[in-house]
């Protein structure tokens, strides 16, 4: 026996992925005017791969900054608008008119009832000569049913009997004078005093006519200017309304309308964005590994998706728009589709590669980042390469039937003939113990629980030997105990007897250490 290295391996089979893997496309759907790559060309970032005829997004783009101007003017025309500033010239104007409107009714009623005062002085003065004269009338004509009021009509004017009593009726204004002769007045005084009376009678009337004249002129102006007044505060009173509303209304009317800039704004950027991506752009350095379209077809928007596998930016190989092979919604097996699958373009690094491998739930249980790999090839047979384990996947996946995790595995170095997609084996080394005392999986014999290996007894024969076993290895299984380094053991016989050969018996066998 001596000492050595107990290690296990669990096994998969997956596929070569790029360390990155991209789906290319355009963000809309239109005809592709021109492609600038093929199959196999390296690209560097930033390099045009394709574009897309942009005549429908042009337009689409002068439409929106055509709004965007209108609204731009809109707002200009309310932010500079001469609005509020006409409505207080307005009000300014509305209040003068009314100012002028009550100065000019106070100066017409102020010469209304100035022309009533003179009036009625004048009906005074009139009414005291009427008086006078009608007394006079009275006392020199006899007269003693002359009224007091002006309006009636005299006596005299329509004739009277005399006071001879003979019945016959005079028009002469003097008849009525003609009794005097007895009371001892002179027919000459009544003529007179009846001319001074009919002359102060007129003028009374005269006199009253005026005043009602005036009167009423200051009572229709009083209603006229009224109205005037009232129409000019109306006036006012709208122009400040006007004012108010157009006043408060300025702030949010700009904040409304600017809101419609922002909004075109906004519209402009994404009809420019729209014309921008009908050119496609490397976003990384890599190899075209996939086309999916020719100059003259109409492209659909986007270039799918990629299932990434855990931990890297590579896509899982046969899975989604990544895969160059799909799997079956009916089975577990691989069909073959067109390469890219709904990839308009795909991109690839393939400077540096991962093998992505679904491992059953049992090995996934031993499968940790960090861990060392040892990759093979089917298609490349002389072709061994060392990885390490970059990550697993949290979540399984159901591949015929059975739970699987996938786990990437980063490839410490390449090799020309490498390909994406390729086949590889691994095989991940989930324990390892160095320098520990071993003996070889072949020579262990197992009975009823218990851990034996055969040793040479004193005739040198073959006893079974029992100790006690650590890890158990690929190859080699640890000892822990019942075993001495340097012990020779030996190999068991074809056929094992059923029960353990007791001390000192055995069957023979070939030795080892």
């Amino acid at each position: 026996m001596e000492r050595g290295t107990v290690s296990t391996e669990v096994s998969a089979s997956g596929a070569l992925a790029a360390v990155t893997s991209q789906n290319m496309g355009f963000a809309k759907a239109a005809q592709l005017k021109e492609l600038d790559v093929k199959v196999g060309d390296t690209v560097r970032p930033g390099q045009v791969l394709a574009r897309q005829d942009p005549f429908s997004f042009q337009q689409l783009l002068a439409q929106q900054q055509a709004q965007l101007a209108n609204q731009q003017a809109i707002l200009d025309r309310i932010v500079h608008g001469t609005t509020v500033e006409g409505d207080r010239r307005t009000l300014d104007q509305a209040k003068k008119i009314l100012d002028a409107n009550q100065g000019q009714r106070d100066a017409v009623l102020d010469r209304d009832r100035n022309a009533v005062d003179r009036a009625e002085q004048q009906l005074g003065i009139a009414h005291r000569q009427f008086e006078t004269q009608r007394r006079t009338y009275m006392q020199n004509c006899d007269k003693e049913d002359v009224s007091d009021d002006p309006m009636a009509a005299d006596p005299a004017d329509t004739g009277s009997t005399g006071s001879t009593g003979s019945g016959t009726s005079s028009t002469n204004p003097l008849g009525a004078l003609t009794g005097g002769v007895a009371n001892g007045m002179g027919l000459t005084q009544c003529p007179n005093a009846r001319s001074a009376f009919l002359s102060a009678k007129s003028a009374y009337v005269t006199a009253q006519t005026s005043y009602d004249t005036a009167k009423h002129q200051l009572d229709v102006d009083d209603a006229q200017y009224k109205i005037n007044v009232e129409t000019a505060r109306q006036s006012v009173v709208s122009a400040q309304n006007a004012l108010d509303s157009d006043r408060s209304d300025r702030g949010p009317n700009i904040d409304a309308q600017a809101a419609l800039v922002a909004n075109g704004r906004a519209l402009v950027a994404t009809a420019q964005r729209d014309v921008d991506n009908t050119v496609l752009y490397a976003p990384v350095g890599g190899t075209v590994s996939a086309i999916n379209g020719a100059v003259g077809e109409w492209l659909n928007a986007g270039g799918g998706t990629t299932a990434l596998a855990p931990g890297t930016d590579a896509g899982i190989p046969g899975v989604g728009a990544a895969a160059t092979s799909d799997q079956s919604s009916a089975s577990s097996a691989l069909s073959a589709t067109r390469p890219g699958g709904s990839a308009f373009i795909v991109l690839n690094n393939i400077d540096t590669y991962q093998v992505v491998v679904p491992f059953e739930e049992s090995d996934a249980a031993r499968v940790a980042p960090n861990q060392k790999v040892r990759v093979t090839f089917d298609a490349i047979p002389d072709l061994e390469r060392d990885g390490t384990v970059l990550s697993v996947a949290p979540g399984g996946v159901n591949i015929s039937g059975v739970t699987n995790y996938y786990a990437t595995i980063l490839l410490t170095n390449t090799d020309p003939r490498l390909r994406s997609g390729l086949t590889a084996e691994t095989g991940v080394l989930v324990n390892s113990l160095d320098n520990v005392l071993v003996v070889p999986n072949s020579a262990i014999i197992r009975q009823g629980g218990r851990t034996f290996v055969n040793t040479p007894g004193p005739d040198g024969k073959p006893v079974q030997t029992q100790f006690q076993p650590g890890l158990v290895g690929d190859d080699n299984t640890q000892v822990l105990s019942g075993l001495r380094e340097g012990q020779e053991i030996q190999l068991p016989q074809a056929t094992v007897s059923g029960s353990p050969t007791p001390p000192g018996g055995g069957g023979g066998g070939g030795g080892g250490r």
